[in-house]
């Protein structure tokens, strides 16, 4: 029995001691937390810049808490608004700490009346270590560029400012824009009808870390296999493997757990909706 105590104190005390001891990261969601990201992100192929606007939503924690902290790397900061809850928005200031090699650049925002959401707008470097911009000649087709974000382990940072540790968890909604017949995925659902128009919008309505937070975009081909998700490729070989392994997996599986995946997603928009 003491045993058993002993486990469940552990059990409760890990997050906390999580919290308080990620030495990879420089935010502090102790005294308020990201809850929600609303982002507005154009890819810029070319330039391998991404140019964009992240909208926090926040929950303070602490009502005395004088600023909201987040982790940054090789971003550059164009402005930075508090968005309060009737919609009004006023600048806020704001410091970018010099970079650190192990966590990036600390970014300290003041925000003593404590807003409901900060909005801050910001482009990417092309030298940062999180996207990897691939030129045509590194592809497989040899005919467009292609970009995949690394977010793992602590990149997430260097492509959206954000609190850049697992303990803190969010939604998000993204609206992308990127070159015409170039398809843009994220780690949400992914219409494989997407017209390639140049303008998609993502959900995800799953509270995830920002390690889990993907992006991709070049001539990415798509297959729809039925009931089961559309497998996405950048090559048409890679492209035929994944509907072989669709194929040869056992009758049922893809299926239950496709509707497992529906029923989640379906709970967690009910959960959102309610709060909202």
């Amino acid at each position: 029995m003491r045993l058993l105590a002993v486990l469940a104190l552990c059990a409760l005390a890990l997050p906390l001691a999580a919290r308080a001891n990620d030495p990879h990261s420089c935010a502090q969601p102790d005294p308020v937390v990201v809850t929600h990201l609303d982002l507005d992100l154009k890819i810029n192929l070319p330039h391998k810049q991404l140019d964009g606007v992240a909208t926090l939503k926040l929950d303070w924690k602490n009502p005395k808490a004088p600023a909201l902290v987040l982790d940054t790397r090789d971003l550059k900061i164009a402005s930075i608004d508090a968005v309060d809850a009737d919609g009004r928005t006023r600048t806020l200031q704001y410091a970018l700490a010099p970079a650190n090699q192990e966590q990036g650049s600390k970014l300290t925002i003041e925000a003593p009346r404590h807003p409901t959401q900060a909005r801050i707008t910001y482009a990417t470097s092309p030298d940062a270590p999180g996207p990897p911009w691939l030129p045509p000649a590194q592809t497989a087709n040899k005919k467009s560029p292609f970009m995949f974000p690394q977010s793992e382990s602590v990149h997430a940072r260097s492509w959206v400012p954000l609190q850049d540790s697992p303990v803190a968890r969010f939604t998000y909604d993204a609206h992308v824009t990127a070159p015409k017949n170039i398809r843009a995925l994220m780690s949400a659902p992914n219409d494989a009808r997407h017209p390639l128009d140049g303008d998609v919008r993502f959900e995800q309505p799953l509270p995830i870390p920002s390690y889990m937070r993907a992006i991709a975009a070049g001539d990415i081909a798509v297959k729809e296999t039925g009931l089961r998700p559309a497998a996405f490729a950048k090559t048409p070989e890679a492209l035929a493997y994944a509907k072989q392994v669709h194929t040869r997996a056992k009758d049922g599986y893809h299926p239950l757990t496709q509707q497992a995946i529906e029923r989640l997603f379906a709970k967690a928009k009910e959960k959102q909706a309610t709060a909202s």
